[in-house]
């Protein structure tokens, strides 16, 4: 890391500048660097030789990774990933809590409203700058010619695909919403072939359904459209395509609204395109 350059002291910009690194790390340093941001808990809470072990490369890989980032060792790196779980469990009532003084003048409830719109704003300019058209278009090719749409989210995620499954059954394109009550999810996506398609949406903490439905599919050579917050996210492992989503978020309440967007220009555009077929 150049000398005059500022060392990452939250999660958010160590996550920004091992990405923005991703393709001239090392192999062994992309390894780890995979590895850190798709478990962050585990980098907080392991040794560095449990760590190593885990993730498949040696102990001192861990320190020329942390070193390549500008740190003086893998304490100084773990301790950033410590931080971020610090500040992710703050309860919902000291998010609340937070909200207190950022009025700005202005009532509570116009400056909560000001907070969340500022959010989204920000979350849908960021996916339309980092947007690619190619990988657009590829995404509509896949879904457009899929038989079935198989649709995979869960937590804060599962409402873009309920959003999505009703905008396809009202563009009368077959699709099936992966929610079973019944817990029978493994035997839908059974039915899955090479000739259908998945959408699958996740962020960092990744929902392990949705990650295991997608790797499955994947294994079994249906392609797979993914919305996800990382190169090194598991989603993204096993997608043929997948788009990076992400969310601003006001006093730790995150938004929705850049992915929802993505979201529906992906459902009209299949539509789009099955209509001239």
């Amino acid at each position: 890391m150049d000398n005059g350059a500022e060392l990452p002291r939250d999660f958010d910009a160590l996550r920004n500048l091992i990405l923005e690194r991703r393709d001239i790390l090392p192999k062994r340093l992309a390894q780890i660097a995979a590895y850190a941001l798709s478990n962050p808990d585990e980098i907080a809470f392991g040794t560095a030789a449990s760590i190593a072990n885990t993730a498949g490369v040696q102990p001192s890989t861990l320190i020329r990774f942390a070193q390549h980032l500008g740190f003086d060792g893998f304490t100084s790196l773990q301790s950033v990933f410590r931080e971020r779980l610090r500040e992710r469990q703050i309860s919902y009532e000291e998010r609340l809590s937070a909200l207190h003084g950022n009025t700005d003048g202005l009532s509570q409830n116009r400056a909560i409203l000001n907070g969340f719109l500022a959010a989204a704003s920000q979350s849908v300019e960021t996916i339309s700058r980092q947007l690619e058209d190619d990988v657009l278009d590829r995404a509509v090719d896949i879904l457009a010619g899929a038989e079935t749409i198989f649709l995979l989210a869960r937590r804060r995620s599962y409402p873009i695909t309920a959003y999505m499954a009703y905008a396809f059954g009202k563009l009368k394109i077959r699709n099936q919403l992966i929610e079973s009550t019944a817990g029978i999810d493994p035997e839908i996506l059974s039915f899955a072939t090479p000739a259908d398609a998945a959408i699958a949406i996740s962020f960092s903490p990744y929902a392990s359904a949705t990650i295991e439905h997608a790797a499955t599919l994947a294994a079994r050579n249906v392609p797979v459209v993914a919305i996800t917050d990382s190169a090194f996210s598991p989603l993204a492992q096993s997608a043929k395509v997948w788009f990076e989503a992400a969310e601003g978020d006001f006093s730790g309440f995150r938004s929705l609204s850049g992915t929802m967007a993505l979201a529906m220009a992906l459902t009209v555009s299949v539509a789009e395109r099955r209509r001239k077929l």
